[in-house]
């Protein structure tokens, strides 16, 4: 919030149910808003949902003009927040660095839209594109820089999701290790339920927060046993072989996971890639050579000819110590510079 050229209110949303960001602003500004131009990344809601209107605030609080960045995609807003603003008299300035604040948003814009969650995948090999050695070997890949930024990661997304192998593997305990970090939801893809009951992700709180995923062939003796540790399993139909991704993506949507990130192994990886289920990809490197005998990154994708590789958009990079964070959308068929367009006239990321 802004007088000419002083900030006098700042604000973010911190989580879902507290106040917005406006109101946060707001409260900061005090009497200085008065006549003061809001800056926000996206509309103002015009609704009642779990917090009041925030357009409603805005105009008693004697804001003069309103620079939103975006379009609130979500089908209650979707532009009704600026019309309302203007007709109570406010000068409103809409699509102000429209990319930066959909990527600012990609996870919201997403989730209003299809109901589904953002999905990201996050990968480190070596240079030479292996993630563990051929004995399996995989601690460690990259360097603590590295791994403390995935707990970062973890922090920002609701969910990380691996596979059984990685269970058997690595047995992770998939949690956030930052000072007053978030512990994201665990979610294991297990068509076989060969997780063990000593899992140490099993033994993290709040038990319900691990979801045990299973097809329904699997032994009902072994759901059990899982079932009494106190976690979630479900069992989703199996088709060639697999759980779909979408199918499980939609349940996790439908009890309010809005982010997952994969973290598993090269099936995992390369089964949500193949089903064109993954948004965004972190993609680590660390600056060493396993050689051809280490495991790759990812498994056969059926790519015959170049013209049909899985490409990646939106490219930026940046060094985490000696490792190399390399970022990017997977671009799904979309000439570049092209994107969708929902219902208010929004982009979908």
């Amino acid at each position: 919030m802004v007088r000419g050229s002083k900030i006098v209110g700042r604000g973010y949303h911190h989580r879902a149910g507290e106040a917005h960001a406006e109101v946060i602003a707001l409260a900061d500004a005090g009497r200085a808003a008065r006549g003061a131009t809001l800056y926000v990344n996206l509309e103002p809601c015009c609704h009642y949902g779990r917090t009041p209107p925030c357009v409603d605030a805005v105009v008693e609080a004697g804001i003069a003009r309103v620079v939103a960045g975006m379009i609130d995609p979500h089908q209650r807003v979707a532009g009704r927040g600026v019309a309302s603003l203007r007709q109570a008299g406010l000068r409103v300035d809409v699509s102000v660095r429209e990319d930066e604040c959909l990527r600012l948003n990609e996870v919201f814009v997403k989730y209003a839209t299809r109901k589904l969650p953002f999905t990201v995948l996050k990968l480190a090999a070596s240079l030479d594109g292996r993630i563990a050695t051929a004995t399996g070997d995989s601690r460690w890949v990259t360097g603590e820089r590295a791994r403390r930024y995935v707990h970062q990661l973890r922090n920002r997304y609701d969910a990380v999701l691996v596979g059984s192998g990685t269970v058997l593997a690595d047995d992770p305990l998939l949690t956030c290790r930052l000072p007053g970090g978030r512990d994201p939801w665990r979610v294991v893809l297990d068509r076989r339920l060969r997780t063990p009951v000593t899992a140490k992700l099993l033994r993290q709180n709040p038990r319900e927060k691990t979801i045990v995923v299973t097809g329904e062939a699997s032994s009902a003796k072994r759901k059990k046993n899982l079932e009494r540790t106190g976690v979630q399993v479900w069992t989703l139909p199996v088709r060639d072989g697999t759980i779909p991704f979408g199918r499980l993506l939609r349940r996790l949507g439908a009890i309010g996971i809005t982010s997952v990130m994969i973290e598993g192994g090269t099936v995992t990886a390369g089964r949500a890639i193949a089903e064109k289920m993954v948004d965004k990809v972190f993609c680590f490197y660390a600056p060493k050579f396993i050689g051809g005998d280490g495991l790759p990154m990812l498994p056969p994708l059926g790519v015959t000819r170049m013209s049909g590789c899985y490409r990646l958009s939106n490219i930026e990079v940046r060094r985490l110590g000696e490792d190399v964070l390399l970022t990017a959308y997977v671009w799904k068929g979309l000439s570049r510079g092209q994107s969708q367009t929902g219902k208010g006239g929004e982009r979908k990321p």
